[in-house]
C-alpha cells in the first residue's frame, strides 16, 4: 500500500504475544498509521497467532473472517508461532495476504510498503526457525494499569509435547540494562504494574543473539535482573509470569519474600504429579522437587499465591497416574490451577507415543481438576477474609463496580469510583461474592499511592 492508513490488531495466546503485538503496533504508529479497534474497519489487520492453544487453525480462520466482514478489501497479515509452524497452511486461508515467520514479523513494515491483495494464495515470508536468533525488546501498553515486559524469548528445553522451540528458536534474552530502561520508560507512562514475560524467563541471561552451535557464558542470571528491577522508581509492582520449578532457586524465593516491589505470587508449571509422566514429558524435575519449592515459598510467605499448570490426558497416563497427580495437587498448598487437555502437536515426540487417551476421558480428567482448582482458589480467598491487602484497581467500570487484584493475586471489587482507577489502595477483604471475587471494604480515609 502506498500511504499509511488504519491498522487493527488481534492477539491469540500468551502474555508474550501481547507484548510483541503492542510493540509492532507502536511501529505502525511511528510510520503514520492510525491504530483502531479490531472490530472497526481498517486498511490492515494483523493477527498474532499461538500454537499452544487448541484449534489454532480454526481460531485463525475465524478471526480472518471477522476482519473481512467488517472491511472486505483490507489486507490481512498473520504472524506469530502458528505462522512459523504452518505458514503455507495459513496462506491457503481465504483472505490472508501475507504470512510472516518468527524472524520476519518485526520487519513487517518492510513488507507492508509493497503489499498487494492476494488473488489466490497469500505471500509467505517464513525462514527456518534458527534464523530467529536475535532478541527484540517488547512491552505492552494500552492498559494503563499493567504492562507485559518481555525479558526472554525462545527455549532450549525439549519437552516432548511442546512446539515452542520450533516456533521461537533458541533461548535468548535482553540485557539487564535494557530491561531496566524499558521498565523506566513504562513507569514514565503511568503504568503501576509490570509482568515479566518470556518463554522460559528463569533461563534469562543467554545474550541478545544466539549463534547456532555456540552458547556463550551467561553474563547475568534472573536473580540479577530482578534485583535491579526492584530499584526502579514509579513501578508499584513486578510480577513473575511463570518460572520453571528447577529454575526457581532459594535465592529468588528469598529475594521476593523481602522485596517491596515483587509481588508474592508465583506461577510454576507442574504438568504432572506423576514421575513416570514427567519423564515421558522430558521435564527437568521430579514431583518431589516441585513439592520442595512450594514448601519453601510458603515457609517464607504464607500469604503467597501459587498458580500451577497441569496437563491431563498425556499419552500413557493411566487412571492410577491421573489419580496420583490429583492427590499430589490436592495436598499441595497452592492457590489455583491452569488445566490443559493434552492435544497432539505435529512433529513432537509425544504425538508418536503409545497409550493414546480417549478424548472424552481427557475431558473428564480436565473437569475434575477444574473443580479442584475452584476449591483451592476459594480456600485461598477464604483464608484472607478479614485481612488487609493492597489492591491495584483497574481503570474500567464493570456494571457499576471497579475491580482489581491484591498483591497476592486475589481479585476484588467495590462500587465504581473513578478516583480509584490505576491507584493502589489498602483495603479490608470482607466477603466472597457469588461471582467468586472478594468484596472489599474501603477505609474512611482511602490510602492511595
Amino acid at each position: 500500500m502506498a500511504t499509511p492508513g488504519t491498522v487493527a490488531f488481534h492477539t491469540l495466546g500468551c502474555k508474550l504475544n501481547f507484548s510483541e503485538t503492542s510493540t509492532i503496533s507502536r511501529m505502525f504508529e511511528d510510520k503514520g498509521f492510525a491504530v483502531v479497534d479490531y472490530k472497526q474497519a481498517a486498511d490492515v489487520y494483523v493477527i498474532n497467532t499461538c500454537s499452544v492453544t487448541d484449534f489454532a487453525d480454526r481460531k485463525c480462520r475465524k478471526v480472518v473472517r471477522q476482519a473481512l466482514r467488517v472491511s472486505p478489501q483490507a489486507f490481512i497479515i498473520v504472524i506469530g508461532c502458528y505462522a512459523q509452524l504452518k505458514p503455507d497452511e495459513i496462506a491457503d486461508i481465504p483472505g490472508v495476504d501475507l504470512v510472516l515467520g518468527a524472524s520476519e514479523k518485526f520487519k513487517i513494515l518492510d513488507y507492508v510498503d509493497n503489499l498487494s491483495k492476494a488473488t489466490s494464495k497469500g505471500m509467505v515470508a517464513a525462514g527456518e526457525v534458527r534464523q530467529a536468533n536475535a532478541f527484540v525488546n517488547s512491552f505492552s501498553f494500552g492498559d494503563r494499569t499493567r504492562s507485559f515486559l518481555k525479558v526472554q524469548d525462545g527455549c532450549d528445553y525439549k519437552c516432548s509435547f511442546c512446539t515452542i522451540p520450533q516456533a521461537r528458536g533458541s533461548s535468548r534474552s535482553s540485557t539487564v540494562g535494557s530491561v531496566v530502561a524499558d521498565a523506566e520508560r513504562i513507569a514514565e507512562m503511568g503504568v503501576k504494574e509490570i509482568v515479566l514475560t518470556g518463554v522460559n524467563i528463569g533461563d534469562f541471561g543467554n545474550g541478545t543473539e544466539v549463534i547456532e552451535g555456540f552458547k556463550p557464558k551467561k553474563e547475568a542470571l534472573f536473580i540479577d535482573l530482578i534485583k535491579e528491577l526492584d530499584e526502579v522508581d514509579g513501578i508499584e509492582r513486578f510480577r513473575i509470569s511463570s518460572i520453571e520449578p528447577n529454575l526457581l532457586t532459594d535465592e529468588i524465593i528469598d529475594f521476593v519474600s523481602q522485596s517491596n516491589r515483587f509481588a508474592p505470587h508465583f506461577h510454576i508449571p507442574l504438568q504432572s504429579g506423576n514421575n513416570k509422566q514427567l519423564k515421558m514429558m522430558r521435564r527437568r524435575y521430579k514431583k518431589e522437587l516441585y513439592a520442595e519449592r512450594v514448601a519453601s515459598i510458603k515457609s517464607k510467605m504464607p500469604h503467597c499465591c501459587i498458580g500451577v499448570d497441569v496437563i491431563v490426558g498425556f499419552p500413557g497416563e493411566t487412571e492410577e497416574d491421573f489419580l496420583e497427580t490429583y492427590k499430589f495437587i490436592n495436598e499441595l498448598d497452592i492457590s489455583y490451577l491452569h488445566v490443559f487437555t493434552y492435544s497432539e502437536r505435529a512433529n513432537t515426540p509425544a504425538a508418536e507415543m503409545p497409550g493414546v487417551i480417549e478424548v472424552g476421558e481427557r475431558r473428564r480428567r480436565n473437569e475434575m481438576l477444574r473443580i479442584l482448582s475452584e476449591k483451592k482458589r476459594r480456600h485461598f480467598y477464604e483464608s484472607h477474609i478479614g485481612t488487609r491487602r493492597h489492591v491495584l484497581f483497574e481503570t474500567k467500570d464493570h456494571d457499576g463496580n471497579i475491580s482489581g487484584f491484591t498483591d497476592n493475586y486475589i481479585k476484588v471489587e467495590t462500587p465504581y469510583d473513578e478516583a480509584l482507577s490505576n491507584k493502589v489502595v489498602e483495603v479490608g477483604l470482607e466477603t466472597i461474592l457469588d461471582s467468586g471475587d472478594v468484596c472489599v471494604r474501603l477505609p474512611e480515609i482511602i490510602r492511595i499511592r
